[in-house]
């Protein structure tokens, strides 16, 4: 992973909603640095030693069996945090956090991040937040797995990409996408092929193209909403 400087230009949402004195406990220690995709942050049972704010790119959180599969339960962006449950005295992670698109990300140990929650109380508060709203997430990716069919799933996660990347070209192989579904990757093959008969998306190796976002939003089961408003439920107090 390559690691210079943070920039001023404060990408991620987190990092930007935060006041300028709380900001500047955090800074001194933050890097940047970039996220190629497949790249393991951390995985679960394992100390959290780095938390990452992403600032492009997706990462996803895995729920693993013992017998080493997994079923994604959540996604993050640039308006969330991966490793935040650190300050919140959590020290193992409770899922594997893997990058599924490539990402440039804001990272600083999880001993100075839980220095800096402790002194601001501005920081506390935005943190919290997003914990309350990450929490209520997790309980609908879990009803989501359980309830909906996997065209839907799939429809959901497709556009939740698509606005983390800011692009249409979206570099995704079935066998991924089986992955973080939870079902065989004939299944998805079976699923994206009548999506791309449908017109809403075209497929080619490593890729997947989105065509008609309007036709993949009807086709979404109700998560993406409901995930896409619960997220802005964070920032509430601080957008204008």
């Amino acid at each position: 992973m390559n690691i210079s400087r943070v920039p001023a230009n404060r990408r991620n949402r987190l990092l930007a909603a935060l006041q300028p004195s709380d900001y500047s406990l955090l800074a001194p220690h933050l890097k940047v640095t970039r996220l190629k995709q497949g790249t393991v942050l951390q995985e679960s049972g394992d100390p959290i030693r780095q938390v990452y704010f992403p600032e492009s790119g997706m990462v996803s959180v895995l729920a693993v069996m013992q017998a080493g599969n997994g079923i994604e339960i959540a996604t993050i962006g640039r308006e969330g945090a991966v490793g935040y449950m650190a300050a919140l005295g959590s020290r193992h992670a409770a899922g594997r956090a893997v990058v599924q698109v490539d990402a440039d990300a804001s990272q600083i140990s999880a001993s100075n991040f839980r220095s800096a929650f402790d002194q601001s109380p501005g920081i506390r508060d935005l943190i919290l937040r997003y914990n309350d709203v990450q929490m209520a997430l997790v309980q609908q990716s879990a009803g989501c797995n359980a309830l909906h069919h996997v065209e839907k799933r799939l429809c959901r996660w497709l556009l939740q990409t698509r606005d983390r990347c800011d692009s249409d070209i979206l570099p995704l192989t079935h066998e991924l996408l089986s992955e973080m579904l939870g079902v065989q990757r004939t299944t998805v093959t079976v699923v994206a092929r009548a999506l791309q008969t449908q017109g809403l998306v075209r497929y080619r190796r490593g890729q997947v193209e989105i065509i008609d976002r309007h036709g993949l939003e009807k086709k979404a089961c109700e998560c993406y909403e409901v995930v896409r408003g619960k997220s802005e439920e964070v920032f509430s107090h601080d957008d204008h």
